[in-house]
Protein backbone atom coordinates (compact mmCIF):
# COMPACT_ATOMS: atom_id res chain seq x y z
CA UNK A 1 0.00 0.00 0.00
CA UNK A 2 0.57 3.71 -0.97
CA UNK A 3 0.55 4.95 1.95
CA UNK A 4 -1.72 7.90 2.70
CA UNK A 5 -2.90 7.77 -0.77
CA UNK A 6 -0.19 10.37 -2.56
CA UNK A 7 -0.08 8.56 -5.91
CA UNK A 8 -1.08 11.17 -8.40
CA UNK A 9 -3.83 8.63 -9.38
CA UNK A 10 -6.96 9.30 -10.18
CA UNK A 11 -10.22 7.30 -8.96
CA UNK A 12 -13.19 7.52 -7.86
CA UNK A 13 -13.17 8.59 -4.29
CA UNK A 14 -15.96 10.88 -5.12
CA UNK A 15 -18.60 7.97 -4.48
CA UNK A 16 -17.49 7.23 -1.20
CA UNK A 17 -20.43 7.78 0.85
CA UNK A 18 -21.88 5.96 -1.89
CA UNK A 19 -20.63 3.15 -0.72
CA UNK A 20 -22.79 0.15 -1.44
CA UNK A 21 -25.08 2.01 -3.18
CA UNK A 22 -22.85 3.25 -5.88
CA UNK A 23 -19.87 1.05 -6.89
CA UNK A 24 -16.17 2.34 -8.36
CA UNK A 25 -15.77 -1.41 -10.08
CA UNK A 26 -17.67 -4.37 -10.69
CA UNK A 27 -16.74 -7.76 -12.13
CA UNK A 28 -18.91 -9.85 -13.90
CA UNK A 29 -18.43 -13.87 -13.63
CA UNK A 30 -17.12 -15.49 -16.60
CA UNK A 31 -19.05 -18.33 -18.28
CA UNK A 32 -15.91 -20.54 -18.82
CA UNK A 33 -13.45 -21.10 -17.00
CA UNK A 34 -12.19 -23.38 -13.92
CA UNK A 35 -14.10 -23.41 -10.51
CA UNK A 36 -17.66 -25.19 -9.55
CA UNK A 37 -19.07 -21.77 -9.37
CA UNK A 38 -20.18 -22.37 -6.23
CA UNK A 39 -21.01 -18.51 -5.27
CA UNK A 40 -23.45 -18.27 -8.44
CA UNK A 41 -25.94 -15.59 -7.90
CA UNK A 42 -23.86 -13.97 -4.60
CA UNK A 43 -22.48 -10.40 -5.00
CA UNK A 44 -19.46 -9.30 -2.86
CA UNK A 45 -18.88 -6.20 -1.81
CA UNK A 46 -15.26 -5.10 -1.36
CA UNK A 47 -14.43 -1.56 0.24
CA UNK A 48 -10.48 -0.20 0.19
CA UNK A 49 -8.36 2.80 -0.51
CA UNK A 50 -7.57 1.63 -3.53
CA UNK A 51 -8.03 4.21 -6.22
CA UNK A 52 -6.87 4.90 -10.21
CA UNK A 53 -4.29 2.17 -10.99
CA UNK A 54 -4.15 0.22 -7.99
CA UNK A 55 -8.09 -0.13 -7.87
CA UNK A 56 -7.80 -1.72 -11.64
CA UNK A 57 -5.23 -4.17 -10.85
CA UNK A 58 -6.82 -5.63 -7.98
CA UNK A 59 -9.97 -5.33 -9.86
CA UNK A 60 -8.12 -7.96 -11.73
CA UNK A 61 -7.69 -10.22 -8.72
CA UNK A 62 -11.26 -9.94 -8.24
CA UNK A 63 -12.44 -10.77 -11.64
CA UNK A 64 -10.11 -13.64 -11.21
CA UNK A 65 -12.41 -14.38 -8.33
CA UNK A 66 -15.78 -14.22 -10.27
CA UNK A 67 -14.26 -16.69 -12.78
CA UNK A 68 -13.10 -19.10 -10.24
CA UNK A 69 -16.33 -19.03 -8.14
CA UNK A 70 -19.80 -17.42 -10.17
CA UNK A 71 -19.57 -14.58 -7.73
CA UNK A 72 -20.28 -10.77 -8.61
CA UNK A 73 -18.21 -8.43 -6.68
CA UNK A 74 -18.54 -4.75 -6.30
CA UNK A 75 -15.60 -2.61 -5.11
CA UNK A 76 -15.88 1.12 -3.77
CA UNK A 77 -13.12 3.00 -2.81
CA UNK A 78 -13.24 4.40 0.72
CA UNK A 79 -10.81 7.60 0.48
CA UNK A 80 -7.95 7.85 3.35
CA UNK A 81 -10.95 7.74 6.64
CA UNK A 82 -11.59 4.00 5.77
CA UNK A 83 -13.01 3.71 9.53
CA UNK A 84 -15.22 6.63 9.66
CA UNK A 85 -16.70 5.51 5.90
CA UNK A 86 -17.20 1.96 7.09
CA UNK A 87 -18.55 2.83 10.79
CA UNK A 88 -20.76 5.14 8.88
CA UNK A 89 -22.50 1.96 6.07
CA UNK A 90 -22.50 -0.46 9.49
CA UNK A 91 -24.80 2.03 11.44
CA UNK A 92 -26.65 2.46 8.14
CA UNK A 93 -27.54 -1.31 7.58
CA UNK A 94 -25.27 -1.10 4.39
CA UNK A 95 -21.84 -3.04 5.28
CA UNK A 96 -19.27 -3.90 2.92
CA UNK A 97 -18.99 -7.91 3.00
CA UNK A 98 -14.95 -7.07 3.27
CA UNK A 99 -12.67 -3.99 3.31
CA UNK A 100 -9.35 -3.85 2.93
CA UNK A 101 -7.48 -2.43 6.30
CA UNK A 102 -4.39 -0.15 5.59
CA UNK A 103 -3.62 0.00 9.19
CA UNK A 104 -2.76 -2.14 11.90
CA UNK A 105 -4.56 0.28 14.48
CA UNK A 106 -7.62 0.57 12.42
CA UNK A 107 -8.41 -3.24 12.08
CA UNK A 108 -7.23 -3.63 15.65
CA UNK A 109 -9.98 -0.67 16.13
CA UNK A 110 -12.24 -2.56 13.82
CA UNK A 111 -11.88 -6.08 16.49
CA UNK A 112 -12.27 -4.03 19.46
CA UNK A 113 -15.81 -2.88 17.86
CA UNK A 114 -17.20 -6.69 17.51
CA UNK A 115 -17.49 -5.40 13.45
CA UNK A 116 -15.03 -8.50 12.54
CA UNK A 117 -15.33 -12.34 11.91
CA UNK A 118 -12.77 -14.72 13.23
CA UNK A 119 -11.14 -15.87 9.67
CA UNK A 120 -11.83 -19.28 8.33
CA UNK A 121 -9.93 -22.60 9.27
CA UNK A 122 -9.19 -22.84 5.38
CA UNK A 123 -8.02 -18.97 5.52
CA UNK A 124 -5.96 -19.63 9.17
CA UNK A 125 -4.18 -22.88 8.17
CA UNK A 126 -3.04 -21.30 4.69
CA UNK A 127 -1.99 -18.03 6.23
CA UNK A 128 0.20 -20.37 8.65
CA UNK A 129 1.37 -22.22 6.11
CA UNK A 130 2.51 -19.47 3.65
CA UNK A 131 3.37 -16.44 5.77
CA UNK A 132 6.23 -15.36 8.18
CA UNK A 133 4.44 -15.89 11.97
CA UNK A 134 5.03 -11.83 11.83
CA UNK A 135 1.96 -11.24 9.31
CA UNK A 136 0.05 -13.73 11.65
CA UNK A 137 0.69 -11.56 14.39
CA UNK A 138 -0.22 -7.94 12.68
CA UNK A 139 -3.37 -9.85 11.34
CA UNK A 140 -4.68 -10.66 15.33
CA UNK A 141 -6.40 -9.27 18.30
CA UNK A 142 -6.45 -10.43 21.60
CA UNK A 143 -5.31 -14.38 20.18
CA UNK A 144 -8.04 -14.18 17.08
CA UNK A 145 -6.87 -13.91 13.64
CA UNK A 146 -9.31 -11.40 11.94
CA UNK A 147 -7.04 -10.00 9.35
CA UNK A 148 -5.23 -11.15 5.95
CA UNK A 149 -2.28 -9.23 4.56
CA UNK A 150 -3.01 -9.28 0.62
CA UNK A 151 -0.46 -6.10 -0.20
CA UNK A 152 2.57 -5.33 1.60
CA UNK A 153 4.85 -2.42 0.51
CA UNK A 154 8.73 -2.54 1.17
CA UNK A 155 9.54 0.98 3.02
CA UNK A 156 13.01 0.67 3.62
CA UNK A 157 14.32 1.31 0.07
CA UNK A 158 16.43 4.49 -0.67
CA UNK A 159 15.71 5.07 -4.45
CA UNK A 160 18.28 6.84 -6.95
CA UNK A 161 19.34 7.95 -10.00
CA UNK A 162 22.06 5.35 -11.18
CA UNK A 163 23.48 8.68 -13.65
CA UNK A 164 23.74 10.94 -10.54
CA UNK A 165 25.89 8.03 -8.60
CA UNK A 166 28.00 7.03 -11.19
CA UNK A 167 28.85 10.83 -12.04
CA UNK A 168 29.33 11.20 -8.59
CA UNK A 169 31.73 8.35 -8.86
CA UNK A 170 29.66 6.83 -5.04
CA UNK A 171 28.91 3.18 -4.82
CA UNK A 172 25.61 1.77 -3.07
CA UNK A 173 26.65 2.76 0.60
CA UNK A 174 26.02 -0.57 3.37
CA UNK A 175 25.77 2.07 6.46
CA UNK A 176 23.86 5.06 7.46
CA UNK A 177 27.49 7.10 8.02
CA UNK A 178 28.84 5.63 4.15
CA UNK A 179 25.06 6.67 2.93
CA UNK A 180 25.81 10.57 4.34
CA UNK A 181 29.62 10.46 3.00
CA UNK A 182 27.83 9.66 -0.23
CA UNK A 183 25.16 12.50 -0.20
CA UNK A 184 28.36 14.41 0.14
CA UNK A 185 30.30 13.46 -2.53
CA UNK A 186 26.58 13.26 -5.13
CA UNK A 187 26.53 17.20 -3.11
CA UNK A 188 30.08 18.01 -4.50
CA UNK A 189 29.24 17.24 -8.12
CA UNK A 190 26.70 19.41 -8.15
CA UNK A 191 22.87 17.83 -7.38
CA UNK A 192 21.87 18.09 -3.83
CA UNK A 193 22.19 14.28 -1.95
CA UNK A 194 18.71 13.88 -0.80
CA UNK A 195 15.34 14.90 -1.96
CA UNK A 196 12.83 15.12 1.75
CA UNK A 197 8.98 14.90 1.66
CA UNK A 198 8.66 17.43 4.45
CA UNK A 199 5.09 18.56 3.67
CA UNK A 200 3.72 14.97 4.02
CA UNK A 201 4.61 14.38 7.70
CA UNK A 202 4.14 10.52 6.92
CA UNK A 203 7.50 10.36 5.04
CA UNK A 204 9.30 11.90 8.07
CA UNK A 205 8.28 8.99 10.67
CA UNK A 206 9.32 6.33 7.78
CA UNK A 207 13.20 7.93 8.56
CA UNK A 208 12.73 7.79 11.64
CA UNK A 209 11.23 4.36 11.84
CA UNK A 210 14.02 3.12 9.86
CA UNK A 211 16.87 4.37 12.11
CA UNK A 212 15.22 3.59 14.85
CA UNK A 213 14.23 0.18 14.45
CA UNK A 214 17.96 -0.33 12.99
CA UNK A 215 19.65 1.43 16.34
CA UNK A 216 17.60 0.77 18.59
CA UNK A 217 16.49 -2.98 17.53
CA UNK A 218 13.33 -5.02 17.15
CA UNK A 219 12.61 -5.46 20.81
CA UNK A 220 12.48 -1.20 21.59
CA UNK A 221 10.84 -0.61 18.36
CA UNK A 222 7.99 -3.26 19.42
CA UNK A 223 7.66 -1.33 22.37
CA UNK A 224 7.64 2.07 21.28
CA UNK A 225 5.37 1.43 18.79
CA UNK A 226 2.77 0.17 21.77
CA UNK A 227 3.59 2.86 23.78
CA UNK A 228 5.28 0.60 26.33
CA UNK A 229 8.53 2.55 26.19
CA UNK A 230 8.25 6.61 26.70
CA UNK A 231 8.94 8.79 23.94
CA UNK A 232 11.66 10.45 25.59
CA UNK A 233 14.01 7.13 26.06
CA UNK A 234 17.13 7.62 25.47
CA UNK A 235 16.98 5.38 22.34
CA UNK A 236 14.67 8.01 20.93
CA UNK A 237 16.73 10.93 21.55
CA UNK A 238 19.40 8.98 19.45
CA UNK A 239 17.50 8.31 16.29
CA UNK A 240 16.10 12.05 16.35
CA UNK A 241 19.99 12.98 16.74
CA UNK A 242 20.85 10.94 13.93
CA UNK A 243 18.28 12.13 11.68
CA UNK A 244 18.64 15.57 12.51
CA UNK A 245 22.28 15.00 11.17
CA UNK A 246 20.55 14.75 7.93
CA UNK A 247 17.91 17.38 8.15
CA UNK A 248 20.30 20.40 9.11
CA UNK A 249 22.98 19.53 6.58
CA UNK A 250 21.81 22.19 3.74
CA UNK A 251 24.50 20.08 1.48
CA UNK A 252 22.48 16.69 1.62
CA UNK A 253 18.59 17.99 1.90
CA UNK A 254 17.50 19.59 -1.51
CA UNK A 255 16.63 23.47 -1.02
CA UNK A 256 17.59 23.00 2.71
CA UNK A 257 14.76 22.68 5.32
CA UNK A 258 12.47 24.97 4.13
CA UNK A 259 11.97 23.36 0.61
CA UNK A 260 11.88 20.04 2.13
CA UNK A 261 8.80 21.65 4.82
CA UNK A 262 6.96 22.61 0.70
CA UNK A 263 8.04 19.16 -1.18
CA UNK A 264 5.09 16.64 -1.19
CA UNK A 265 5.82 13.28 -1.49
CA UNK A 266 5.15 13.19 -5.36
CA UNK A 267 7.48 16.28 -5.57
CA UNK A 268 10.02 14.49 -3.67
CA UNK A 269 10.33 11.84 -6.47
CA UNK A 270 9.79 14.46 -9.15
CA UNK A 271 13.39 16.16 -7.73
CA UNK A 272 15.10 12.60 -8.41
CA UNK A 273 13.39 11.06 -10.83
CA UNK A 274 11.74 14.53 -13.37
CA UNK A 275 12.73 16.22 -16.12
CA UNK A 276 14.95 18.56 -14.14
CA UNK A 277 16.98 17.20 -11.49
CA UNK A 278 17.84 18.43 -8.39
CA UNK A 279 18.77 15.60 -5.97
CA UNK A 280 20.33 11.91 -6.34
CA UNK A 281 18.72 10.35 -3.96
CA UNK A 282 14.84 9.98 -2.42
CA UNK A 283 14.03 7.83 0.42
CA UNK A 284 11.09 6.01 0.68
CA UNK A 285 9.01 2.91 -0.04
CA UNK A 286 8.87 0.50 -3.15
CA UNK A 287 5.92 2.22 -4.72
CA UNK A 288 8.72 5.30 -5.54
CA UNK A 289 9.21 3.10 -8.26
CA UNK A 290 5.39 3.50 -9.72
CA UNK A 291 5.46 7.70 -9.67
CA UNK A 292 8.93 7.28 -11.53
CA UNK A 293 7.64 4.73 -13.84
CA UNK A 294 3.80 6.57 -14.12
CA UNK A 295 4.82 9.94 -14.23
CA UNK A 296 8.35 10.59 -15.21
CA UNK A 297 8.70 7.54 -17.76
CA UNK A 298 12.08 6.15 -15.93
CA UNK A 299 12.54 2.47 -16.75
CA UNK A 300 13.01 1.13 -13.43
CA UNK A 301 16.45 -0.82 -13.71
CA UNK A 302 18.31 1.11 -15.49
CA UNK A 303 16.45 4.87 -15.20
CA UNK A 304 15.86 4.16 -11.39
CA UNK A 305 17.13 1.86 -8.94
CA UNK A 306 17.32 1.69 -5.44
CA UNK A 307 19.64 0.08 -2.91
CA UNK A 308 18.26 -1.05 0.69
CA UNK A 309 18.31 1.58 3.56
CA UNK A 310 21.26 1.32 4.84
CA UNK A 311 22.33 -0.40 9.15
CA UNK A 312 22.49 2.44 11.66
CA UNK A 313 25.22 2.24 14.29
CA UNK A 314 26.10 -1.42 14.06
CA UNK A 315 22.49 -2.53 14.06
CA UNK A 316 20.72 -4.76 11.25
CA UNK A 317 19.43 -3.32 8.06
CA UNK A 318 16.16 -2.44 8.98
CA UNK A 319 12.96 -4.07 7.19
CA UNK A 320 9.79 -1.90 7.65
CA UNK A 321 6.62 -2.61 6.09
CA UNK A 322 3.05 -1.40 5.37
CA UNK A 323 0.59 -3.08 3.92
CA UNK A 324 -3.51 -3.24 3.73
CA UNK A 325 -5.36 -6.57 5.26
CA UNK A 326 -8.23 -8.16 4.08
CA UNK A 327 -11.22 -8.82 6.45
CA UNK A 328 -14.59 -9.99 6.91
CA UNK A 329 -17.65 -7.62 8.31
CA UNK A 330 -20.16 -9.41 10.41
CA UNK A 331 -23.01 -7.61 9.08
CA UNK A 332 -22.16 -7.68 5.14
CA UNK A 333 -25.13 -9.24 3.57
CA UNK A 334 -22.84 -11.76 1.64
CA UNK A 335 -20.13 -12.46 4.78
CA UNK A 336 -20.04 -15.64 4.21
CA UNK A 337 -18.60 -15.06 -0.03
CA UNK A 338 -16.61 -12.83 1.09
CA UNK A 339 -14.89 -15.52 3.66
CA UNK A 340 -14.62 -16.98 0.26
CA UNK A 341 -12.87 -14.37 -1.35
CA UNK A 342 -10.48 -13.87 1.46
CA UNK A 343 -9.62 -17.76 1.77
CA UNK A 344 -8.54 -17.07 -2.14
CA UNK A 345 -6.99 -13.69 -1.44
CA UNK A 346 -4.80 -16.11 0.96
CA UNK A 347 -3.11 -18.05 -2.00
CA UNK A 348 -0.08 -17.54 -4.08
CA UNK A 349 -2.70 -17.60 -7.35
CA UNK A 350 -4.08 -14.58 -5.91
CA UNK A 351 -0.89 -12.60 -5.52
CA UNK A 352 -0.01 -13.41 -8.79
CA UNK A 353 -2.91 -11.90 -10.63
CA UNK A 354 -1.74 -8.27 -9.48
CA UNK A 355 2.05 -9.06 -9.22
CA UNK A 356 2.09 -9.46 -13.19
CA UNK A 357 0.18 -6.39 -13.22
CA UNK A 358 3.01 -4.44 -11.08
CA UNK A 359 3.35 -2.02 -8.44
CA UNK A 360 2.96 -4.81 -6.03
CA UNK A 361 4.28 -7.04 -3.36
CA UNK A 362 3.22 -9.83 -1.46
CA UNK A 363 4.03 -11.54 1.89
CA UNK A 364 2.85 -14.45 0.43
CA UNK A 365 6.06 -16.64 0.89
CA UNK A 366 4.62 -19.59 -1.91
CA UNK A 367 4.47 -16.74 -4.48
CA UNK A 368 6.53 -17.56 -7.45
CA UNK A 369 9.44 -14.71 -7.77
CA UNK A 370 9.22 -14.98 -11.52
CA UNK A 371 5.75 -13.42 -11.42
CA UNK A 372 7.00 -10.29 -10.73
CA UNK A 373 7.50 -8.16 -14.02
CA UNK A 374 10.72 -7.03 -13.06
CA UNK A 375 13.94 -7.48 -11.78
CA UNK A 376 13.53 -4.71 -9.11
CA UNK A 377 10.06 -5.64 -8.15
CA UNK A 378 11.34 -9.33 -7.69
CA UNK A 379 14.67 -7.94 -5.76
CA UNK A 380 12.54 -5.66 -3.59
CA UNK A 381 10.15 -8.77 -2.79
CA UNK A 382 12.85 -10.92 -2.42
CA UNK A 383 14.51 -8.51 0.25
CA UNK A 384 10.60 -8.69 2.27
CA UNK A 385 10.31 -12.49 2.30
CA UNK A 386 13.98 -13.27 2.99
CA UNK A 387 13.55 -10.55 6.20
CA UNK A 388 10.80 -13.01 7.45
CA UNK A 389 9.87 -12.17 11.50
CA UNK A 390 12.16 -9.37 11.79
CA UNK A 391 9.66 -7.47 9.32
CA UNK A 392 8.36 -4.38 11.35
CA UNK A 393 4.96 -2.85 10.65
CA UNK A 394 4.93 0.70 10.08
CA UNK A 395 5.10 2.25 13.72
CA UNK A 396 2.96 5.56 13.12
CA UNK A 397 0.38 2.83 11.44
CA UNK A 398 0.48 0.61 14.89
CA UNK A 399 -0.79 4.13 16.94
CA UNK A 400 -3.79 6.08 17.36
CA UNK A 401 -4.62 7.94 14.19
CA UNK A 402 -4.73 11.05 16.60
CA UNK A 403 -0.64 10.13 17.26
CA UNK A 404 0.44 8.35 14.08
CA UNK A 405 -1.84 9.49 11.19
CA UNK A 406 -3.22 13.13 10.98
CA UNK A 407 -2.22 15.83 9.02
CA UNK A 408 -1.66 18.71 11.42
CA UNK A 409 -1.06 17.02 15.04
CA UNK A 410 0.90 14.45 16.60
CA UNK A 411 4.24 12.36 15.22
CA UNK A 412 3.05 13.94 11.67
CA UNK A 413 3.59 17.83 13.08
CA UNK A 414 6.03 17.35 15.85
CA UNK A 415 8.93 15.54 13.16
CA UNK A 416 7.99 18.23 10.87
CA UNK A 417 8.60 20.80 13.54
CA UNK A 418 12.25 18.79 14.21
CA UNK A 419 12.59 19.43 10.25
CA UNK A 420 12.37 22.80 10.40
CA UNK A 421 14.54 23.14 13.42
CA UNK A 422 16.40 19.62 14.46
CA UNK A 423 18.59 21.48 17.47
CA UNK A 424 16.96 20.09 20.27
CA UNK A 425 16.23 16.43 19.70
CA UNK A 426 15.54 15.87 23.82
CA UNK A 427 12.77 18.73 23.57
CA UNK A 428 11.12 17.06 20.84
CA UNK A 429 11.29 13.69 22.55
CA UNK A 430 9.38 15.25 25.27
CA UNK A 431 6.75 16.76 23.14
CA UNK A 432 6.22 13.35 21.16
CA UNK A 433 5.44 11.86 24.97
CA UNK A 434 3.02 14.28 25.43
CA UNK A 435 1.23 13.33 22.02
CA UNK A 436 1.21 10.27 22.45
CA UNK A 437 0.21 9.95 25.77
CA UNK A 438 -3.02 11.80 24.81
CA UNK A 439 -3.41 9.52 22.10
CA UNK A 440 -3.55 6.20 23.93
CA UNK A 441 -5.14 6.97 26.51
CA UNK A 442 -8.16 7.53 23.55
Amino acid sequence: MMRRRTTLLTGCTALVLALGATACGGSTPVAAGGGDKALSGKTVTVAGVWTGTEQKNFQKVLDAFSEKTGAKTQFVSTGDNVSTVVGSKIEGGNAPDVVMVPQVGVLQQFAKKGWLKPLSATAQSTITADYAPVWKTYGSVDGTLYGLYFKAAHKSTVWYSPDALTQAGVKQPATYDEMLKAGHTVSDSGLAAFAVAGQDGWTLTDWFENIYLSQAGPEKYDALAAHKLKWTDASVVKALQTLGKLFKDKQLVAGGQNEALNTDFPGSVEKVFGPKPEAGMVYEGDFVAGVAHDQFGRTIGKDANFFPFPAVDGGKAPVVSGGDAAVVLKDGKNADAGMKLLEYLATPEAAAVWAKAGGFLSPNKKLDFADYGDEVTRATAKSLIAAGDSVRFDMSDQAPAAFGGTKGVGEWKLLQDFLRDPSDPRATAAKLEDAAAKAYRG
